[in-house]
């Protein structure tokens, strides 16, 4: 079993639909610290787990210096961010979503932990 991560900064605005007064309702950026975490059984073609260029191009090449309210068809919280990021790459088994220093959001797909547990590090 393999186990890869790559960790990108991702400039970005948002504003939080939230069913309480917030100033996170206003419109507001952050450095985004992301790091996503893969694995494979085997190895590709190529001897990788995966590309990191291919994870840096969907990714950060997709919300890098956006509004995520445009971007993304969801409240874009860091929850919901770090459950899109997993799912927009097929080895991806969780995600981490680092919006400011002491708040993060992980996200892990059960369904792959479920498989990969007895090999995670």
């Amino acid at each position: 079993m393999y186990f890869v991560s790559k960790r990108m900064e991702i400039a970005g605005c948002h504003r939080l639909e939230l069913s309480y007064e917030s100033k996170c309702s206003n419109l507001h950026g952050h450095n985004w610290i992301v790091t996503v975490f893969c694995y494979a059984k085997e190895l590709n073609a190529d001897g990788m787990v995966c590309d990191f260029t291919r994870i840096k191009e969907r990714i950060h090449g997709y919300l890098d210096h956006g509004n995520f309210n445009e971007l993304l068809p969801f409240n874009p919280t860091a929850e919901n961010i770090a459950r899109w990021i997993c799912e927009q790459v097929p080895q991806c088994y969780k995600v981490s979503v680092q919006e400011s220093e002491g708040n993060t959001a992980t996200y892990v797909d059960d369904n792959c932990v479920a498989q990969i547990s007895p090999y995670l590090p």
